[in-house]
């Protein structure tokens, strides 16, 4: 029997630009390619388009499957669909893997054109302005000329954020999901550690592990590790695994002892199947750079000044990676802009990736504010 709330199979679709993109760096790519999902129906006037922004290890497939046989769906498949609180129904829904990517946009896998070789380490730092820029040429491919709504969680609400800076007149909603208005020094710091751990990998060699024929496993491995522990709550946590022992007793060894270990472990040995190191460079580093507030002075108000659209901010009381307290920065800045503002601090146990889970509470409050969106 179908799932008549899936958007069903689908199937990616590649963009390529020739225009050249000035990049934030100061390096500019001469031309680029994006790949992206649409779910829904594009309607006549153009006005029921929104954007998903990923984040650090997302991309372009967020909902339904590429065939039946597919173990899972796309990352966000719980919250789009027809009559899910994203309703294909009523909106056209945009997926893309951002430039720096691994899923098939430009990016380190991809080939240089000026050397019709893969890029590698060569291909430039990304941050998140460049790929607010890039979205903007992807609407303007899809001829829309204005966004109902842009949508993210964590370092996707980041993009969310900045495109209401950096293109006001382009969308009348921006939703901003369990993210901040930059990162605090502790993240920064949990980064610099994943990024260590892929550097210094005997199996790195500065970035060119693919004229080696390796990969840094290791590194991404231990990269995951400690990305998963900072994406999960103590309580989450100690409710699944507790201190289970796998086997019901001490051995007395450093081997996997603890279901918390096996856990990290195949997280960490499954991400390095999938995900390419430089790209995971890239992504934090963009992270790390992302404070709209730094060309106003440390003034988020300021920054924000000169955004128009209507803002829905939700955050997780067990997020400690970008706490309650970052999104309320943000909504004060709106605020103090006069600005639309609707906040939810949603009562959850998952932690930072409570925004990719089917909380009733927190789906009921997106299906609410997606349904009062005109279109």
């Amino acid at each position: 029997m179908s799932d008549t709330s899936s958007v069903g199979i689908v199937a990616p679709k590649t963009a390529h630009f020739n225009e050249p993109l000035q990049l934030k760096s100061g390096q500019v790519l001469s031309q680029y390619h994006l790949v992206y999902e649409t779910y829904g129906e594009l309607n006549a006037d153009k006005s029921n388009a929104v954007m998903i922004c990923h984040a650090l290890s997302g991309h372009h497939h967020v909902a339904g499957k590429h065939s039946e046989d597919d173990k899972y769906p796309g990352w966000w498949d719980n919250l789009i669909g027809p009559g899910k609180p994203l309703d294909t129904n009523k909106f056209f829904v945009i997926g893309l893997n951002n430039l720096g990517g691994c899923h098939g946009s430009s990016g380190p896998l991809s080939t240089n054109p000026a050397t019709d070789k893969t890029w590698g380490a060569d291909f430039p730092i990304v941050t998140v302005e460049d790929w607010v820029n890039s979205q903007a040429r992807l609407a303007d491919y899809l001829g829309i000329k204005q966004l109902a709504a842009i949508l993210g969680g964590s370092l996707g609400g980041m993009q969310a954020l900045h495109w209401s800076i950096s293109y006001p007149e382009r969308i009348r909603h921006a939703l901003v999901i369990a993210s901040a208005p930059n990162l605090t020094a502790q993240n920064i710091a949990f980064n610099e550690v994943a990024r260590q751990a892929i550097i210094t990998d005997p199996d790195f060699y500065e970035g060119r592990y693919h004229d080696h024929g390796v990969l840094p496993r290791r590194g991404l491995r231990i990269a995951r590790m400690l990305g998963h522990i900072t994406y999960l709550s103590d309580d989450a946590m100690g409710e699944k695994f507790g201190r289970k022992l796998r086997e019901g007793k001490i051995k007395y060894s450093f081997d996997v002892e603890f279901e918390m270990e096996s856990y990290l472990r195949y997280q960490g040995d499954k991400f390095a199947g999938e995900f390419d190191a430089n790209t995971y460079l890239r992504m934090t580093r963009a992270l790390d750079y992302f404070d709209p507030a730094a060309q106003t002075g440390g003034d988020l108000s300021a920054a924000l000044s000169k955004a128009t659209a209507d803002f829905l901010v939700v955050s997780f009381t067990s997020d400690w990676r970008f706490s309650p307290a970052r999104s309320r920065e943000i909504v004060k800045a709106l605020l103090d802009n006069e600005l639309s503002v609707s906040y939810a601090e949603v009562t959850a146990d998952h932690g930072h990736d409570a925004f990719l889970m089917p909380d009733q509470h927190y789906h009921d409050i997106m299906r609410a504010y997606f349904a009062k969106i005109e279109v």
